[in-house]
């Protein structure tokens, strides 16, 4: 028998994540809740690295550094710890942003309905297709799918 959290709990959105530890940062990785939108890599690439084993290596690249690219994440894949300095604040006010033929991009101070409770959140990806197996999230199943979004339209009548 599984036992659910009550709805009222929130969890951290990286108590299901992999964690990569170097001298001043801790970098946490959701594989499930990645879309490949490639910003940890062109922003540092010594770092992420999809040819090495580990792929995440914190430890080339000065902690707040890391911080800052990780940051950029939109889909909450990434986050990190800092042994010293400030955790991630919340984008305020909270941004939405709709990618073609893909997810809502949010980031801001996100508490987030999720299968076993409620997640708190600065960085997500929701899906908007209605295919996703990892509910709220996007998992790319719209790609996989054909499901595209359409742009609206203007009547300039």
């Amino acid at each position: 028998m599984s036992h659910k959290p009550s709805p009222d709990r929130e969890e951290l959105a990286i108590s299901h994540a992999r964690a990569y530890t170097a001298p001043g940062v801790r970098v946490f990785y959701d594989r499930g809740r990645c879309l490949h939108f490639a910003e940890c890599i062109r922003g540092l690439p010594q770092v992420f690295d999809v040819e090495k084993r580990p792929w995440i290596q914190p430890e080339n690249a000065p902690a707040e550094q890391v911080a800052e690219v990780v940051r950029r994440c939109p889909s909450g894949a990434l986050h990190y710890r800092l042994e010293e300095g400030t955790r991630e604040e919340p984008e305020q006010p909270t941004r939405v942003d709709f990618v073609a033929n893909g997810p809502i991009n949010l980031r801001g101070d996100l508490s987030i309905d999720v299968p076993a409770g409620r997640m708190r959140e600065v960085r997500a990806s929701l899906c908007r297709c209605g295919r996703t197996e990892n509910e709220p999230f996007c998992d790319n199943a719209c790609s996989r799918s054909g499901w595209s979004s359409e742009e609206p339209t203007k009547d300039n009548d």
